[in-house]
């Protein structure tokens, strides 16, 4: 089937898809379309971010209600209120020639009262997130024990989100032999679960292979150390002057911390977090849509509702825990027929994780080195040239040429170019002239990943330092949570803390030695409810030696990928008033010849069952 009038769709529908502008259907479309206007059934399709699944399921849905009924007949659930509205207002272009056609939005963050009204108002079709349906539900504001149909957008995003609860609470109040249609990118074994639930002899329609990457984007790594990681992203920027970018964090501090930088380092850059009231995610979206903003730093949980096509790049800044998700932010480039990049910034302990998504995705990551300071101001360079090339002369320039030409009579063309370009080439220069390379030996090859973390790749305990802290899983910890600790109180990275080794009433961990004057420092003095967490330098540097036996605490399947629904126990501890370390105080550095005396002394609690960290430490001083 090669258009629209082929797949059976009514005269006003297919009038509006004139007016839209789409000349033949997706492959999801063209599959989906004829299976859901022929009959009534239930349907799992499974494709990728931005190949149409909206018409997909929107066209029938419009063709099947009664549009003479104020009854609601149709409910779409989407996870965010991003994709919540872009729904709407898709719906609202696909029927704008069926009389009497209404379709209200349910979402968080808005007037519930204004929201309730618009139902009444005769809604046959409502979409919604799935907490705002919920909690109208449960006041009564909303009727949906009529419907025909529920879709379940994104139905693994939401299920990643933590809904599964509510869909089915939401589906409950709904008639059992309605038509269900699930979209989904992946399939995890929680939409497969729900699928069972609430369908009813699905059909099954699958555009690519399930989880698979799309043809449209290339995936390309850069190894490099995980402190040089902002100065990567800024080089990455800097090689592509014309890139539109979405920037992928883990976390909203992050993602705030990123975009900041960004902007104080001059480049058109914005945030895109949970943090941001409505009317702020509003402003940078639509900063975002004009190419206002060039790169958009985003958490995950708040990208889910872009819908731009033009975008050329995809940096994860750092990895998703889990897989699906990458598969998801790769979507976000490479759509409508356009090519994508998806670009991944990791450092050695993350290697594996790159493995594990090219089995997922069945496709290849290109292995590339972060672009050195003079690449970059050739790129820059040839980029401004390309403009001046392509540039139409604005004739309102014509009175100023007497002046200019006068300022250049005696300058030749060469030497006129010369200084036309440098102004632009110096600029780089400068600040590239004597920069150092920032890419890494790529040891994928080795099989050194067996460690916890994967392995943190170092040849040697040479390049890392490691700690003795005196808690332990006498304390509640296991590795996982007090690496989860250690990061958030010394603002590290995920990366930065590893060889992770916990017993009952102490632990080790490593850093990166260039870390250790800020580690210490932090921990100089540290309390918790009056009594001293104390780290000190280890003189046990031997972690590696059984790196292929279980560790004490916690364990992690898949890599650094954590399972779906896996919670992670947080941290007791908290600073109870941070304040700034005195890079001026002396430290006292362990004794060279042995284990320090807390070590020792928390080793000798240990055999005697008996836990260091109730006691409190004595003063340095």
């Amino acid at each position: 089937m090669n258009t629209f009038q082929d797949l059976g769709l009514n005269d006003d529908l297919l009038r509006a898809i004139t007016d839209i502008g789409f000349i033949s259907p997706s492959d999801v479309q063209a599959k989906a379309i004829p299976i859901l206007l022929e009959k009534d059934t239930d349907l799992v399709a499974l494709a990728q971010t931005g190949t149409g699944k909206t018409a997909a399921f929107g066209f029938p849905m419009l063709q099947k209600i009664n549009t003479d009924s104020r009854t609601t007949q149709g409910l779409i659930l989407s996870p965010t209120r991003e994709l919540c509205l872009q729904i709407t207002n898709e719906l609202k272009n696909y029927g704008k020639y069926c009389k009497g056609f209404n379709v209200a939005a349910i979402y968080g963050g808005a007037s519930i009262s204004e929201q309730a009204r618009e139902v009444k108002r005769g809604a046959q079709i409502i979409v919604a997130t799935p907490g705002r349906m919920k909690d109208m539900i449960n006041r009564r504001m909303v009727d949906i024990s009529k419907i025909e149909y529920a879709v379940l957008d994104e139905a693994d995003e939401m299920l990643n989100m933590g809904f599964y609860e509510d869909i089915t609470d939401i589906l409950s109040h709904s008639p059992e032999d309605k038509n269900t249609w699930l979209f989904s990118a992946t399939m995890p074994k929680e939409v497969s679960n729900i699928a069972k639930k609430f369908m009813h002899s699905p059909v099954e329609i699958t555009v690519g292979k399930k989880n698979e990457s799309t043809d449209q984007v290339s995936h390309e790594y850069y190894l490099v150390n995980a402190r040089d990681r902002y100065q990567a992203l800024k080089r990455l920027a800097d090689a592509n002057p014309d890139i539109f970018s979405v920037i992928f964090c883990r976390t909203k501090r992050d993602t705030q911390k990123v975009a900041e930088q960004l902007i104080e380092d001059g480049y058109s850059a914005g945030a895109l977090h949970g943090d941001l009231s409505q009317n702020q995610r509003d402003l940078v979206m639509n900063s975002f849509r004009k190419n206002q903003i060039q790169m958009l730093v985003a958490t995950d949980v708040a990208a889910r509702g872009i819908d731009v096509d033009n975008i050329t790049h995809v940096i994860n800044y750092q990895l998703p825990d889990e897989i699906e998700t990458y598969t998801h932010r790769s979507g976000r480039t490479g759509r409508a027929g356009k090519t994508g990049v998806s670009i991944v910034i990791v450092s050695k302990s993350e290697l594996r994780k790159i493995k594990s998504i090219e089995r997922i995705i069945n496709k290849s990551f290109v292995k590339k080195d972060i672009p050195d300071g003079m690449e970059i101001c050739e790129v820059q360079l040839m980029s401004l040239a390309n403009k001046i090339h392509n540039t139409e002369i604005n004739p309102e320039i014509e009175k100023y040429l007497t002046s200019i030409n006068g300022l250049f009579e005696n300058t030749s063309k060469d030497e006129l170019i010369q200084k036309f370009f440098s102004v632009e080439f110096t600029r780089f220069f400068n600040y590239y002239n004597k920069s150092k390379s920032l890419s890494v030996p790529d040891s994928r090859g080795s099989d050194s990943g067996s460690e916890r973390d994967f392995g943190r790749g170092f040849s040697s305990n040479g390049d890392s330092s490691r700690y003795f802290i005196n808690v332990g899983k006498k304390d509640g910890y296991d590795w996982m949570s007090l690496k989860d600790f250690l990061k958030e109180v010394l603002d590290l990275g995920r990366d930065d803390v590893f060889k992770v080794d916990v017993k009952d009433s102490f632990s080790f961990f490593n850093t990166e030695k260039g870390l250790q004057e800020k580690v210490l420092a932090f921990f100089n003095d540290f309390k918790h409810n009056g009594r001293f967490v104390n780290v000190e330098v280890s003189q046990d540097q031997g972690a590696g030696t059984s790196r292929n036996k279980r560790r004490s605490g916690g364990r992690r399947s898949g890599g650094d990928f954590k399972r779906r629904g896996e919670r992670r126990s947080g941290s007791d501890f908290k600073s109870s008033g941070r304040r700034s370390s005195d890079d001026s105080r002396p430290r006292r550095s362990a004794d060279s010849s042995g284990p320090n005396r807390r070590e020792r002394r928390a080793k000798m609690n240990e055999k005697s069952d008996d836990a260091s960290f109730s006691r409190p430490r004595q003063s340095r001083r």
